[in-house]
């Protein structure tokens, strides 16, 4: 081999080895669908990866309102059924890290990083991402997409609600 070409060979090597490893992340997009009543409130939504076990649970992002005339707001977070009985009853304070206002009509976004909570350390597996919602004299809905973590490649992933959300979308990369 030839001296120009081991150097290089051997920078380039010590380049890769040299270079964090890429973590996966990912972006959710959740639809809140504009609902024709004569009294509309803003639904509370919760989002959270499951193994199906149910033994893994981790949460992304918990959306209610945290003051209601006078009142605290997260007392109603127990209308999101699912996601409380598997991880907000077991809460000091609701979503600790991940909650939020609730969010107007229209297309919101999740970006997840690779270093938030619910994926930092998250086993290699299969899971499902549920988002769920429920409104003040509204329903409730439970949206379900299966996904193997981590993704070997950008994928998107999409649900239709058919109430109180509209399209889910979740795009996962490597």
């Amino acid at each position: 081999m030839k001296p120009f070409t081991r150097t290089t060979l051997i920078c380039a090597l010590a380049g890769l080895f040299g270079l964090p490893a890429q973590a996966a992340d990912m972006t959710i997009k959740v639809a809140i669908p504009k609902i024709e009543v004569a009294e509309y409130h803003r639904p509370y939504v919760a989002i959270w990866l499951q193994s199906p076990d149910r033994k893994t649970v981790r949460d992304i992002a918990v959306w209610y309102q945290t003051e209601s005339k006078g009142e605290e707001g997260s007392q109603w977070l127990k209308d999101l059924r699912q996601w409380w009985r598997l991880s907000g009853r077991n809460q000091g304070e609701p979503a600790d890290g991940v909650s939020g206002a609730t969010r107007a009509v229209g297309v919101q976004t999740v970006e997840v990083a690779a270093d938030h909570k619910a994926l930092a350390d998250l086993p290699a597996g299969e899971y499902e991402l549920l988002v769920e919602a429920a409104r003040e004299k509204g329903g409730r809905e439970l949206v379900r997409l299966p996904l193997t973590w981590p993704p070997a490649s950008d994928k998107v992933l999409t649900q239709q609600g058919e109430t109180e959300l509209g399209a889910i979308e979740v795009t996962t990369r490597p």
